[in-house]
């Protein structure tokens, strides 16, 4: 208690209606649904700068400084989900009630919420209609005329746990603005939104069109997958098929800031696919790519190009996202860009500026604490602290990264990059069985996620598996050959070639690493293994006092200490090659005892 202040605020407490129905007909489709529309409360509350300060269940609770921005809020959010519910099925809609109280409540550090004040809110939203909106007669009074809403006065109501009967008025006047106004997606402020075009069939064959929709259809499935990335349903990208379109005006028309296009073209067994990723603000492209295959089996090529598609497509959006974040104003910043922002420093690879990111991405989850890819990042950021050695306190970063990345977990356990982090934080933790079920279960719900990919290969080097790893490093560059992490890629991966014997493989990965402007030590370390396993001394010798210059305490204490529960002969056989490249060892071979 005494950590908390009271104050008066304007309280909306939402829920959905049949929410049990729903998820018992199809939970994962109910659950994908409450996903989305909870964007849309987010949105809006930050819209009318308001915090979202709790999504347990089906339910929403938010609060306002100002009880006239709270229901506008809850006017605008019942507006557009009315226009999405639309497009679904009656039977799979999903309705909000809201409920709309003023009053005094107590709000501690943590930024939790209590008091009879939410408690009335919340009584209120289960007496509301499904898709409507009521307000305590507190409420009531202080928006009165001060908004152009009508309302029905609904009698006062005796309700569950609190003393007196309260007074209630339904607003009503739904055929405002906010209700007719276009459809806008389903986005936060500021996260990114794409339509993805029907593909055009160059073929001239009719019979190629189910593979031109096929390929549309699958990529808005996968591209669905990248939790912060909202895509907009082939039920409304698909009116455009067969039109010549101008893609700015899509953008406009869909409310997206991206546009995904692209045709198929067939020549006797061979099949040509474009795609042209494209910024739909300025008619800009982005990227764009051509696929030529032998059509052997349609369906797997189908997939194949999907997926790398999909993964090519995911980093080339966050950089430009994170690009576009950096250059705006500081404070400007809502939590998406804070999030892009700090991703843009954390991908620098450096000490100095994965202390800023943290900064970043802390203000990020203090602005919306819903939001669980800022819970990810955060945790990403602590976990780099302790894999490259930015500070020495492993165990409390370690614990840092832990509990962001479970909390990104419990918030949205479809989000892809939650799971992946979680699994890279156990990896640093030791315990390998449950980073693999982490970033398998991230991979699963993205299959086209480098990092979790390249997470999976590393698990598996460290648990002596460096072959089985190979392709997981092969995979990650393949969806990701522009990745931010992709240094890092290529010297891990160095390490695996280097245990099998394969040296210059292990070579060729860690000379493309070292030449990265933001090369980590791990390059010059695996370089020096690598060389060493050729014969070439002088040259080891010179990669490994680069190495030393970097990081002076490198040693097998140093690596047991980041890595714990490595695989002993993994731990012999690399640090016997940095022996021979001159590292100073103990007499005992490496991984004895």
């Amino acid at each position: 208690m005494a950590d908390a202040k009271r104050r008066l605020a304007g309280i909306l407490s939402a829920d959905v209606a049949g929410y049990s129905r729903l998820m018992g007909d199809d939970e994962r489709a109910t659950m994908e649904t409450l996903n989305a529309y909870r964007d849309v409360f987010r949105r809006h509350v930050s819209e009318h700068d308001g915090r979202v300060v709790d999504t347990s269940g089906d339910s929403v609770l938010a609060l306002f400084d100002s009880i006239v921005e709270a229901l506008q809020c809850a006017v605008d959010v019942q507006g557009e989900l009315e226009g999405h519910n639309a497009d679904l099925p009656e039977d799979r809609r999903m309705r909000f009630r809201i409920g709309i109280n003023l009053g005094d409540i107590f709000e501690r550090d943590d930024g939790t919420v209590y008091g009879n004040s939410v408690n009335v809110a919340a009584r209120l939203e289960s007496l509301a209609e499904p898709g409507g909106i009521w307000l305590s007669g507190s409420a009531h009074e202080q928006v009165e005329g001060k908004t152009n809403r009508s309302f029905e006065d609904v009698g006062t109501h005796a309700v569950k746990n609190i003393a007196r009967p309260v007074g209630a008025f339904r607003v009503t006047g739904r055929e405002a603005p906010a209700v007719t106004a276009p459809k806008k997606p389903l986005t936060s402020p500021g996260r990114p939104s794409i339509a993805v075009l029907p593909f055009d069939n160059l073929s001239g064959d009719p019979e190629q069109e189910y593979f031109a929709d096929g390929m549309a259809e699958d990529l808005i499935t996968a591209l669905s997958r990248i939790r912060w990335l909202f895509v907009i349903a082939r039920n409304s990208t698909f009116t455009y098929k067969g039109q010549a379109v101008d893609v700015k005006r899509v953008g406009q028309e869909m409310g997206v800031r991206y546009v995904l296009e692209g045709s198929v073209r067939k020549g006797g067994d061979r099949v040509r696919i474009t795609a042209q990723l494209i910024d739909a603000t300025t008619g800009n492209h982005i990227w764009a790519k051509r696929y030529d295959r032998k059509l052997a089996d349609i369906f797997a090529i189908q997939d194949e190009l999907t997926e790398a598609i999909a993964g090519e497509i995911e980093p080339e959006l966050a950089e430009v996202e994170r690009e576009r974040a950096h250059r705006r104003p500081p404070d400007s910043l809502n939590a998406w860009d804070c999030y892009q922002r700090g991703l843009w420093h954390m991908w620098q690879l450096t000490g100095d500026e994965n202390a800023e990111a943290q900064r970043l991405l802390q203000r990020a989850a203090d602005i919306d604490p819903g939001f669980a890819p800022a819970f990810a990042g955060l945790a990403y950021s602590h976990y780099l602290d302790v894999a490259l050695a930015f500070r020495d306190t492993v165990s409390e970063d370690l614990e840092k990264a832990r509990q962001a990345a479970l909390r990104a977990v419990a918030i949205d356990v479809r989000d892809a990059t939650a799971h992946c982090t979680l699994g890279r934080v156990y990896t640093a933790l030791g315990d390998y069985s449950s980073a693999v079920a982490e970033l398998e279960a991230a991979i699963d719900l993205n299959p086209s996620f480098a990092l979790a990919h390249y997470g999976l290969a590393v698990c598996l080097m460290f648990t002596g598996r460096s072959e089985a790893a190979i392709p997981e490093y092969e995979l990650a560059e393949q969806l990701s050959p522009h990745d931010p992490y992709l240094p890092l890629f290529q010297a891990i991966r160095a390490g695996a070639h280097s245990v099998l014997g394969q040296f210059q493989q292990a070579e060729e990965y860690a000379r493309r690493a070292s030449r990265h402007p933001r090369a980590s030590f791990w390059a010059y370390a695996n370089l020096a293994a690598a060389l060493a396993g050729q014969g070439k001394s002088e040259q080891a010798r010179a990669a490994l006092n680069t190495l030393l210059e970097m990081q002076p305490d490198f040693s097998l204490e140093f690596f047991e200490r980041l890595w714990p529960n490595t695989d002993p002969t993994f731990l012999a056989a690399y640090f016997d090659l940095l022996r021979e490249a001159g590292l100073d060892m103990p007499d005992e071979p490496a991984g004895d005892g």
